[in-house]
């Protein structure tokens, strides 16, 4: 459980600059830092991390309010947490 999965590592990456982007509507910022916090919870295992994770994404990457940019990460993140498997 110690382990770091590389797609988790590069996800967070991606959540941190939705999360640290004044461009970006406060609630899409919220679920950003909140994925950002199930990722790195020790406690979970890393696909039950990258399910809770893409299910809390694909809520925002319907919202309206969500910028072009911050969507097309949105989904990248996603494609990378499809990968991760216990």
């Amino acid at each position: 459980m110690g382990e770091v999965v590389p797609q988790i590592k590069n996800a967070i990456e991606l959540l941190k600059q939705i999360a640290d982007d004044r461009g970006v509507p406060r609630n899409i910022r919220r679920v950003a830092t909140e994925s950002i916090e199930v990722l790195m919870n020790p406690e979970m295992t890393p696909g039950l991390k990258a399910a809770t994770v893409i299910s809390k994404l694909d809520e925002i990457s319907m919202d309206p309010n969500t910028p072009l940019f911050a969507r097309t990460k949105i989904w990248q993140i996603v494609s990378l947490l499809e990968q991760v498997k216990d």
